[in-house]
């Protein structure tokens, strides 16, 4: 893609509603992320955390509202339910640059590690083989798995497997990361594993859009925290006012219930 201005935010939300159905999950949501900074949206389930992340990178189509990825807005045909992005080589020029870290792993289970951090490169992007391996060992290596390279997903542990999906990420070298709940399948042992990964690269300056149900991973990594309630923006803000300082109802009790 062509580069943008450095202030020009990676991805830019505008009025998003999205609906299954007669039911209205997004209500008018608002959302920008900076290049560089980490946005956190924390909410009850069924709020619409993951709904949103997944409209951001057009894995769901969206009712109404504007998306803009690096500036350039999605183009849309139809109205309402009947509303679809109209450029599918747009769709895919978006999503290969959007990253998505699910919190199922979804790793292929017919192909090693490394075969699996190698395949969107080589397939989607048609990039060398032989540079892709290096890339991806590095990846492996960064997330610290690299021995485990020619090791299948089955043999690694829960938090193994997502970290071999964060290098995965990684290796599509995209503009931005999102993370749907990434260590929510976790045991509290491996849980940490995959946040010290998440936090290095919050440290490194990374654009990320991170869902979670950790609010001290909230805390310590993002530049601006969502509280999503019902569909809605709650209440926004930086981590240290939000959870120093929460002024709606509705987030003092989530903090309050998340805490016991």
């Amino acid at each position: 893609m062509q580069d943008t201005p450095q202030d020009t935010p990676v991805i830019e939300i505008r009025d998003l509603h999205k609906s299954y159905g007669q039911l209205e999950v997004l209500k008018g949501v608002d959302l920008v992320a900076p290049r560089g900074h980490v946005v956190s949206l924390i909410g009850s389930s069924g709020s619409g955390k993951s709904t949103l992340l997944r409209c951001c990178n057009l894995l769901e189509d969206s009712q109404q509202g504007e998306i803009k990825f690096e500036g350039e807005s999605v183009h849309w045909k139809g109205e309402g339910l009947h509303r679809h992005p109209a450029d599918r080589a747009q769709v895919t020029r978006i999503r290969t640059n959007l990253s998505m870290v699910f919190q199922q792993f979804n790793l292929w289970s017919h192909l090693t590690v490394l075969q699996n951090v190698m395949e969107a490169p080589v397939t989607v992007l048609k990039r060398d083989p032989k540079e892709v391996e290096e890339k991806a060992r590095h990846y492996l290596a960064k997330v610290g798995i690299g021995e485990k390279a020619g090791a299948w997903p089955a043999q690694l542990s829960g938090g193994q497997q997502q970290r071999a999906a964060i290098a995965r990420a990684l290796c599509m070298e995209p503009r931005a990361l999102l993370f749907d709940e990434p260590t929510s399948a976790l045991d509290p042992e491996l849980e940490q594993e995959v946040i010290r990964v998440i936090k290095a690269l919050a440290d490194e300056g990374r654009t990320m859009l991170l869902v979670t149900h950790d609010m001290k991973l909230a805390a310590d990594c993002s530049d601006h925290v969502i509280f999503l309630h019902q569909g809605k923006i709650e209440e926004q803000g930086a981590p240290a006012e939000l959870f120093g300082n929460p002024k709606s109802e509705r987030l003092r009790g989530f903090l309050s219930a998340t805490a016991a």
